[in-house]
């Protein structure tokens, strides 16, 4: 119970720093000088929260505002900003209905008018107007989800399927001027895949996606394999980006507190990025080489992992990399391991993520659950649920990818 104690200490300090707020008002120091009107549009898991600091710090210079963000993470009304809920991790008509509400607020804009965009990771799915029939755009979405495909690959494919994404955005805006602010959910904050880079020029090609699509088998179109073939937005001139967030400002907090409780903090990477059960069973290795430890070990580590969907679970990549350490964790009495998507929800899931320790797999088994089944019908949610290894938090109001931490004790 002390190590459970310690891992909800981690967390609630890790969330709480990145919590876009503070860095939403930073950002906002570096407005440009605006002679015409401020319009703000938010898009992704974190809008809400992005959009209300926003509006707050903006006050009655805000003439307009849309907010786009996943279902159940609107707290509350917002002055002179309508708020829309959608569709995540697959885009729904909701998406689109909101989203057209936002191109029409950006054609109506004058060249002295000024956009504030704020963006955070989610706003691929949730910000859409598709350039193919929606039915197909979800069905393609679905096996790009199911694929194994990293988000860069996915975004890759999803920018040239829409009339929003790879910059066309700001380009629907011009002339006025976009001032965007960005929490990134991705690996080294590429701008151009994050919320599949709306107002940003795209630095992929057609040929890189058409290779994505026939290296996952894309089932496709003749007019999806023509959108894949015409090039996105290579430059634009009226857009100013200033990134606010990522996963390292979660990892270090996480080794600051770590440290605070009396761990030894091992930093290992911010870019974890392979298959969530591989992860799993790499820290599950950690947890036995390190388990006859004289002083407390934290071992740390921030990124996205993928899973290659097999079987008809329920579960998310923090689950699944969870459920998988549990089996290399079985018969250690002295270490637990979390992980979680930092935005409160992972995968199609209510769960943030998972937690476990040495007793899970024998809770498990004792149940009539074996893992390695689990793990190959992607179940993860539903075992971890037998054995209070779900974490529940709620929605966060921030997205910077996910934190993983392995805790060992002295027996």
């Amino acid at each position: 119970m002390t190590m459970r104690k310690d891992a909800e200490t981690i967390i609630k300090a890790a969330l709480h720093a990145a919590n876009p707020d503070t860095a939403v008002r930073k950002a906002l120091q570096n407005l440009p000088e605006v002679n015409g009107k401020i319009f703000l549009a938010a898009i992704g898991k974190a809008a809400w929260q992005m959009s209300a600091t926003a509006a707050e710090c903006l006050g009655e210079r805000l003439s307009e505002g849309i907010c786009i963000t996943k279902y159940g993470h609107v707290m509350g009304d917002i002055p002179h900003v309508a708020c829309y809920e959608a569709g995540h991790p697959v885009m729904d008509e909701n998406s689109v209905k909101a989203s057209e509400a936002a191109v029409r607020m950006a054609e109506n804009l004058q060249a002295d008018d000024l956009l504030v965009f704020l963006v955070s990771g989610g706003g691929s799915a949730l910000f859409e107007v598709p350039a193919i029939p929606l039915a197909e755009l979800q069905d393609i979405n679905r096996q790009l989800l199911s694929s194994g495909a990293d988000i860069v690959e996915m975004n890759t494919i999803r920018k040239r399927l829409s009339l929003v994404k790879g910059g066309k955005f700001a380009g629907l805006a011009a002339p006025a001027r976009v001032f965007t602010v960005v929490l990134s959910d991705i690996i080294g904050d590429p701008l151009d895949m994050i919320a599949s880079g709306p107002a940003c020029a795209d630095h992929t090609t057609c040929q890189e996606a058409l290779a994505i699509a026939e290296k996952y088998h894309l089932h496709l179109s003749d007019h999806a394999l023509a959108c894949l073939q015409t090039e996105t937005p290579k430059e634009l001139g009226n857009v100013e980006t200033q990134i606010t967030g990522s996963v390292r400002q979660l990892c270090a907090a996480a080794e600051d507190t770590c440290r605070t409780l009396g761990y030894e903090p091992h930093f290992l990477t911010a870019s974890l990025n392979c298959e969530a059960r591989e992860a799993g069973r790499f820290l599950a290795a950690i947890a036995r080489d390190h388990a006859d430890t004289d002083k407390p070990l934290a071992f740390i580590c921030g990124g996205e992992t993928v899973v290659h969907l097999t079987g008809k679970g329920l579960g998310g990549r923090n689950q699944e990399l969870a459920l998988a350490a549990a089996e290399g964790l079985a018969d250690l009495n002295n270490v637990l391991l979390f992980s979680l998507g930092s935005d409160g929800t992972d995968g199609p899931t209510d769960a943030a993520g998972g937690i476990v320790d040495g007793t899970t797999c024998h809770q498990l088994l004792e149940l009539g659950c074996s893992i390695p089944a689990l793990l190959a019908d992607n179940d993860s949610y539903h075992a971890l649920q037998k054995c209070n290894g779900l974490l529940m938090t709620g929605p966060t109001g921030t997205n910077v990818n996910d934190l993983t931490v392995l805790l060992i004790r002295p027996e």
